[in-house]
Formats: structure tokens, sequence, C-alpha cells
């Protein structure tokens, strides 16, 4: 079964940059269609950005235009470049694979914090 393993995450301030990269073993990805996800303290899961295998996305209105998320199908990874970091965007990221629906692994942790 695929697995996948986040990093990336840390402590950094407000307006700050991290990229998250997610990694694939066990399966490929290459033909299905990842997402990255948060969930912040207290707060559900939620999707933030998604990468068709062709290329197309799709981004949550909060953090368009802050974030980007590339995928390298021939190296099975995922990552998210995040700017402007704001106190609000503190929490756990995952990657997934959004169809068919895919399985959770540990995740990163994104601190945003003076």
């Amino acid at each position: 079964q695929l697995q996948l393993v986040e990093s990336g995450g840390g402590l950094v301030q407000p307006g700050g940059s991290l990229r998250l990269s997610c990694a694939a073993s066990g399966s490929s990805f290459s033909a299905s269609p990842m997402g990255w996800y948060r969930q912040r303290p207290g707060g559900q899961r939620e999707l933030v950005a998604v990468m068709t295998s062709g290329g197309m996305t799709n981004y949550a209105d909060d953090v368009k235009g802050r974030f980007t998320i590339s995928r390298d199908n021939a190296k099975n990874t995922v990552d998210l470049q995040m700017n402007g970091l704001e106190p609000e965007d503190t929490a756990v990221y995952y990657c997934r694979v959004v169809e068919p629906n895919g399985s959770w692994g540990q995740g990163t942790q994104v601190t945003v914090s003076s």
C-alpha cells in the first residue's frame, strides 16, 4: 500500500516561508490527484490545495496567492510552498491521495508565532 511521509514543518514568524515535502513509497501516486490538508488546533481537517496528475490546481480561499502546490511524478513527491505565513496557518499539515480516498500519515507541524 502507498505510504506517505510529510516533512519540512517548523516554527516560523508571521510573514515567513516554509516548504513542505511529501514523499511516497510502496506504490505510486503519479496517476492520482494529490492534496495537502491541515488541521488547526481544535479544528477539523480541511483541504487547502490540490493538484491533479495533469497539473491542474485548486486552493482554499484563505491560502490562494500564498501557497503553491507542486509535484514530481517521476520522484513520487508533492510539495507545498507556503509564503506570507500567518498565525492562522498554524496546524498539522498532511498530504493524501484525494481520489480514490487515501490514508493519512503522521503529518508535519507548522507553527507561526512571533
